[in-house]
């Protein structure tokens, strides 16, 4: 792939950008992602923002910066989060995370970005601001566009909710456009409309008040592992459904003739299982790879640890353990309520001899896009000029729960216009996000604004 001397460019800077480790979840790396705040509103001023600040908050700062052209014209509002997660386990990288390499693969033959936050979200925030600044050297933008980059996503944007509900009138817009999605692959484009919600809990089984020597007591009392290994099993049942009392109560059926439109999306499933190196799929009976994850309410453990995990042997049973669990929700669920079914049946399956906690530590609501509103269109229209094929909108399986906030506060709908795959290891190992994927992301996000404006023109003239 040959890089004009701009796109060089680009490239510098965004590998720049990924060698700042702004870890929003480890208090270690609070400067580091102050950095990555800072880095932020200078490349909206460097980008051609005649304005850009950080705006401090209880936990990490968010970046606000707008290029206000006309108040009779529209306005996008971008969103994106520079902060990113962990980078653990460290071992199981094949370069330093921090230490951005560009390399080859069989997906991405023009090679690929590897560092943590390559693909979520820096890459994919960064490529709107890259193609603010060509729309500029072009003259070609025609609406006002307002960023906010926060620093908190990746723990649940704690402080987001209460700046947008203090600052309505500076975030007011007409649309949010955010690209922190996927797309089905480089040659089949797609549009997320749909997001799943999200509970996310930890739990502690508590036993002997220490632990205790595994040949003198074992056999004689409750060992934590072993009860939250078995209270973990009883979450779901043979079928796969989760068992919890309640839970599927609000659940959206969705009708077959919604279900045959989601089945048009390519999806080979062999080659889903050799990207992750499993043979065989499972999950909930009735419904299909795609559909388990995109329309169906999920639980999985994300972590378990307790006793002694060290080097070598120590036989003992462990005074506590501990497991964190997220349950993916769909529309109609209420991860408040979710939160307390699953926090009741989880204390009221623990045997007698253990003590057991329940943390919520976040969630969100479900999201939906319908594809009739002029954001979509626009973005439809995008894609089909850029990859020269329609795209095909799609329900994703993650969550972004600010998205559903946004519309509750500020009144409009967001589109999710990602670029990413999911073959690009995000929150894993080896993180990475395609060169083509970058650049090609920078070329359709005007072509978004060219369309919209156009779309908002004929609506105003009707």
């Amino acid at each position: 792939m040959k890089l004009t001397t701009d796109q060089k460019r680009f490239l510098e800077q965004w590998m720049d950008f990924l060698k700042i480790p702004s870890v929003s979840a480890d208090p270690i790396h609070k400067k580091d992602v102050t950095q990555g705040a800072e880095w932020v509103k200078s490349a909206l001023l460097n980008a051609g923002c005649p304005h850009a600040e950080i705006i401090q908050t209880p936990g990490h700062p968010i970046v606000y910066g707008e290029y206000l052209l006309d108040p009779s014209l529209p306005t996008v509002l971008v969103y994106g989060h520079y902060d990113v997660q962990p980078a653990d386990p460290i071992d199981l990288w094949d370069n330093p995370p921090f230490e951005p390499v560009i390399k080859n693969t069989a997906i991405h033959p023009d090679g690929a970005v590897f560092a943590r936050g390559s693909c979520d979200d820096k890459g994919q925030m960064f490529m709107h601001i890259k193609a603010f600044e060509v729309m500029l050297s072009k003259g070609s933008l025609a609406c006002n566009i307002k960023f906010m980059i926060e620093g908190e996503e990746e723990v649940g944007s704690d402080n987001l909710e209460d700046f947008v509900k203090t600052n309505k009138e500076k975030l007011a817009c007409d649309i949010i456009l955010i690209s922190d999605t996927g797309m089905i692959a480089q040659d089949q484009p797609s549009i997320t409309t749909g997001l799943r919600g999200l509970s996310y809990m930890e739990v502690t089984i508590t036993g002997p008040n220490r632990d205790l020597h595994s040949g003198l007591y074992g056999g004689s009392v409750q060992n934590p592992i072993n009860v939250l290994c078995k209270m973990i099993s009883q979450l779901r049942d043979e079928n796969k459904k989760i068992t919890i009392p309640g839970f599927y109560e609000d659940v959206i059926e969705l009708s077959t003739e919604e279900r045959a439109e989601m089945d048009k999306a390519p999806l080979d499933l062999e080659e889903f299982k050799n990207s992750i190196g499993i043979d065989a799929i499972e999950g909930e009976k009735g419904f299909n790879t795609e559909e388990r994850r995109s329309i169906r309410p999920t639980l999985d453990v994300n972590g378990i640890w307790g006793g002694y995990t060290g080097e070598g042997a120590k036989t003992v049973i462990p005074s506590k353990a501990h497991a964190k669990i997220s349950m993916r929700l769909v529309p109609d669920q209420d991860w408040h309520q979710i939160s307390e079914q699953f926090t009741d049946y989880f204390k009221s399956i623990a045997p007698a001899g253990v003590e057991v906690e329940v943390i919520t530590h976040h969630g969100g609501y479900a999201y939906v896009t319908p594809i009739e509103t002029i954001g979509y269109k626009a973005a439809h229209q995008a894609y089909l000029e850029t990859f020269g094929k329609a795209p095909i909108p799609k329900r994703g399986g993650g969550s972004i729960p600010i998205v559903p906030m946004f519309e509750k506060e500020l009144g409009v709908k967001s589109i999710l216009m990602g670029f990413g795959l999911d073959s690009d290891a995000i929150h894993s190992p080896n993180e990475h996000y395609g060169i083509f994927n970058f650049f090609k992301g920078i070329e359709t996000i005007p072509k978004f604004y060219k369309n919209y404006i156009k779309l908002w023109n004929q609506n105003k003239s009707d």
